[in-house]
């Protein structure tokens, strides 16, 4: 059983795939970068106003089918440069709660979409 997620206070898909999959038991979010779903441009500045934009798109697609930040339980963060992790970082921890962090990972990637220097996944519990 899938189900396709789409929302409108997050960016529409600009490829074949879907903002998330609802199977069930959990839901899988597709990479999300740093666009803006009112302007459909990139946020204008550096890796913690992409990173903020990136987050508040996932919680967009979450919060369209009730649920929220505390049921992620797994992200995969790709960076166009690792030295932008401590930055990165820093905006990622606003999102989650302290004692509720999500596992992760964290990879330096040759590319991402439209040159975004971030792009984050998730996995969430229901």
């Amino acid at each position: 059983m899938k189900k396709i997620i789409a929302t409108t206070n997050a960016p529409a898909a600009i490829g074949p795939y879907s903002q998330a999959i609802d199977c069930g038991s959990f839901l899988v979010t597709s990479g999300q970068v740093p666009f803006d779903p009112k302007t459909g441009e990139f946020v204008p500045g550096g890796i913690q106003e992409q990173t903020r934009q990136v987050l508040t798109n996932v919680k967009a697609i979450l919060e369209a089918v009730g649920l929220t930040m505390d049921n992620v339980v797994k992200t995969t963060v790709f960076l166009q440069n690792m030295s932008d992790f401590a930055a990165m970082n820093a905006v990622y921890a606003e999102f989650f709660t302290e004692g509720q962090y999500p596992a992760r990972s964290a990879v330096e990637v040759g590319a991402l979409p439209r040159g975004a220097l971030v792009e984050i996944e998730t996995i969430c519990v229901k």
